[in-house]
């Protein structure tokens, strides 16, 4: 192998390292979008889970007064 091969490889080398670091930060801006998507979604989840309980509960109390 010359010296302008190991070059050329080395070189070839450093835009594959330099691709790859891109690639792994624009990864790992999405992954914290969606990240930050999953948060709100759970936390939406847990509001609507709360209102079913409260209306389930109240649902309940109704029944039973029209029962006495």
């Amino acid at each position: 192998m010359t010296e302008d091969d190991t070059e050329t490889r080395i070189a070839r080398l450093e835009e594959h390292i330099a691709h790859q670091a891109l690639v792994i930060e624009e990864l790992s801006g999405q992954l914290a979008d969606q990240w930050k998507i999953v948060e709100k979604l759970q936390s939406k989840q847990e509001k609507l889970i709360e209102r079913f309980l409260a209306l389930e509960s109240q649902s309940a109390l109704s029944i039973i007064h029209i029962s006495e």
